[in-house]
Formats: C-alpha cells, structure tokens, sequence
C-alpha cells in the first residue's frame, strides 16, 4: 500500500483555535498546498483568502486589514476580503487607467464554530462558497483549551493520519509507566461503527492497561471518532463531567503535515493537573514524530506497504472513505460511506 499523494478537497480543514487570530492582524496557514492569510473583518468574524499578492508575489499575512480590504506590505496593493479583487493600486497615476477589479485574488470560505476556525478548500480553484457542506460541529469546544500543543511531522498526511489512528504502535512507542508498557498488553474487542465521513469506535469503558484513564476517577466511558479530512476526538465522560480529546492532522505540502491537540474539558482535576499533564501530552506527540522519521528512512525506497486485519482496519477504512469522497464530489452525487459496523480484535 503507497500512501496517495491526493489532498482531500471540497471539505472544511481545521485552521487554528479563535485564539490564533487576532482583530486587526492575520497569521499565515498553508493548507494542502495553499498558502492562506487568516484574519478578521471589522465585526470580528473571520476571513481567508489566498496569501500571495499577484502583483510581486509578496504574503498579505505580512501586510495590514484597512477597511475591508487587505493590504499588500510590498507596494500597498489592497483587495477586497470579500471578493479577492483589487480596490487600489497607490503607484497609478490620475493618468493611468487599469481595471483594477479584474485582478482577483482567490478568496475561501470560512467559518468560525466555538473556538475552532474551519476553511473550506475547494478543488475548484474559482469556488467562493457558499459550501454545501457545514464544518464539522463539536460542542463542547465552545469553551477555552484546557491544553493545546502541535507540530509538524515530515510525512505525506496519509502516513500522519494512519499512525493517528492506529491501535497497536501504543506499548512500543509509548513505553511510559502512567500508559502501557508491552508486558501489560491485552487482547482488545471494540465495536465501530460508521459515522459522517467517517467511523467511530462506539462508546466503552477504557481498557484496564491504561493508567491514564484512572486518574480521571468514577467510571470513566469514552467514544472515539474520526472524519475527513483528519479529525479525530475522543471525548470522555465521568458522571456529567467532559474531557473532549481533539485532534487535527492537517497537510501542509506533500511532505510535511501538521498536527494539533487541544483538550477541553470541565473537569477541575484535569485543569488543576493541566501543568503536569501538558509534558506528558506533549512527549506523546513527539514520540509519534520521532518514529514518523524513522519511518521516512524505509519510505524513501518506495516499498510496498502491508496492512493487516484487525488492527489496520482502520487504516483501511481511511483510504476507501477518502477514495469514496473525491469520486462522489466527482459524480456529483452524495457521499456513501464505505465503513461497515463491525468488531475489530487486537492486542495492545
């Protein structure tokens, strides 16, 4: 199996927390091959549009947000954040005439849902919205992040996507002594089932080798999901206590993806504990990164790749819902989901 070098488009992609952009500034994302300039307009709701003047080739994100328009740092250039066309050239004399408006920059949908921030990309280049499709919804991030962390692994997001939902690395990659280790490994039988454009393994108690779990107190129940193009949570109930897990993996050109973990959660425990928990948090995704470049030292013969049952089921879902998405958006017809209910066993 060879990792498909295709992005997922007509779909919302995770841009950031409603933190990372602030009134009167934009920050740079690069998004499936896209460079974007992320802002907001002047009622605070945000914007996205493509992050390259096509006068010099210099970022808006490095320039400024005047009345609707952005602003390009190089020659002042300004274009509209609701159409991408340009509105003012300050080098034109009263001489000089251009049709200024026929100078377009692409402009991309975007929404803002709780804290989270979605853009939509299109694989229609001229697309402009609006979507047909909503971002994906998650209530409970409509609180502030409890722990965020992110990085960027040097992988295709196929590679990044399968490690992150993948059930069996855990007691080899993860040898810490509050997780598992492979001494305490056990045999495992989770029910999944479909969900919107993707699958979930249905809600149960954590298995008895994770001590992580333990902390949380009670009778923990967690219910673990994941949807293109890259979003997995698992949210956490104890009682009428919350702890949502939410993570995006996110590709940024064909070799290198982006993840982020942000946790939410009304659990007093978890907040006090939040400054300890954070290096443990941390030290996860960066084990994950460390075996993602080992992993690029066999990748780069081009071999071919096995996937097994049960424990790469998963993996195999992710690429028939992903080959399923880009021939529905084809046809134009609606998306039928691949993913059948079904147990999975593994040990871990």
């Amino acid at each position: 199996m060879k990792a498909q070098s295709d992005f997922v488009f007509d779909i919302w992609y995770f841009a950031g927390l409603s933190s990372d952009v602030k009134r009167g500034k934009m920050v740079r994302r690069e998004i499936a091959g896209e460079p974007i300039s992320l802002g907001r307009r002047d009622d605070g709701s945000v914007f996205a549009m493509r992050d390259i003047c096509p006068h010099r080739a210099a970022p808006f994100s490095a320039g400024c947000i005047k009345g609707g328009t952005v602003e390009c740092p190089y020659h002042g250039w300004r274009f509209g954040i609701e159409d991408g066309a340009c509105k003012e050239i300050p080098a034109l004399t009263s001489e000089q005439s251009i049709e200024t408006e026929k100078i377009k920059v692409r402009v991309f949908p975007a929404r803002e849902e709780g804290h989270l921030i979605w853009i939509y990309i299109a694989s229609d280049k001229r697309f402009a919205g609006p979507p047909p499709i909503d971002p994906p919804s998650f209530p409970f991030a409509n609180r502030k992040a409890t722990m965020d962390d992110d990085m960027t692994l040097n992988c295709h997001v196929d590679h990044a996507v399968i490690g992150l939902m993948d059930p069996a690395h855990g007691p080899y990659v993860h040898r810490q002594w509050w997780w598992r280790s492979e001494k305490s490994m056990h045999e495992k039988a989770k029910k999944f089932e479909p969900r919107e454009r993707g699958f979930a393994m249905a809600a149960h108690t954590p298995s008895s080798n994770s001590f992580a779990y333990k902390l949380l107190g009670g009778k923990p129940i967690t219910e673990i999901t994941f949807q293109l193009p890259g979003i997995r949570t698992e949210e956490i109930k104890v009682g009428k206590k919350t702890l949502l897990s939410f993570t995006a993996v996110t590709p940024i050109d064909e070799n290198h993806t982006h993840i982020r973990q942000v946790f939410f959660t009304d659990m007093r425990l978890i907040k006090g504990l939040s400054p300890f928990l954070r290096p443990a948090a941390q030290a996860f995704l960066r084990q994950d990164a460390d075996m993602v470049d080992l992993q690029q030292m066999g990748l780069k013969y081009d071999p071919t790749l096995l996937l097994i049952e049960d424990s790469d089921t998963q993996a195999k879902w992710y690429h028939a819902i992903k080959r399923e998405w880009a021939k529905s958006r084809a046809e134009g017809r609606a998306f039928k989901n691949p993913v059948k209910a079904k147990v999975l066993k593994w040990r871990s």
